[in-house]
């Protein structure tokens, strides 16, 4: 798929209300308040002895991550970052995330975020791995602003 296929999925989640119960599908998953999509998905890495492989399918994914981000900030500004480690740990600890956080803290370690007031919505992109086996995945997701505690008027 190619940054300007991604750049129009990007753009269609941004708008596709929220399905009213959960969903997993081929291309991702979803729920009453958001969308994840797997924009990229590299092979896995169960026979990748000397991490090679790994190596240039992570520079492939974070090369497109920067081409889109490049696109996105001319799009809506400048995107902050979220660390994704106290929604992992407060889920690990029994304590309630919002979705897409705790499905995206499984995978990645940070996300950049950019904030669609108009929408009242967010747009994140990031990359992860469910483990050092499996495929690094680049991910777009769409949540409602309260998930992060936006106010929409700026950020938090």
């Amino acid at each position: 798929m190619t940054t300007e296929k991604y750049l129009s999925t990007i753009e269609a989640l941004a708008v596709q209300p929220f399905p009213e119960a959960a969903y997993v599908d081929a291309s991702g998953e979803g729920g009453p308040e958001h969308h994840v999509r797997m924009l990229q998905v590299s092979r896995d890495f169960w026979d990748d002895d000397d991490g090679q492989a790994w190596v240039e399918a992570e520079a492939e994914l974070q090369a497109c991550l920067d081409d889109l981000a490049t696109r996105l900030t001319a799009w809506w500004g400048d995107a902050f970052v979220v660390d994704l480690g106290p929604y992992l740990s407060a889920g690990y600890e029994g304590e309630s995330v919002p979705e897409p956080l705790d499905y995206l803290s499984q995978q990645a370690v940070s996300m950049q975020v950019w904030p669609l007031p108009d929408r009242g919505r967010w747009l994140a992109l990031s990359t992860g791995q469910g483990d050092k086996e499996l495929p690094l995945v680049l991910f777009a997701a769409v949540g409602r602003a309260s998930a992060l505690g936006l106010n929409m008027s700026g950020r938090s």
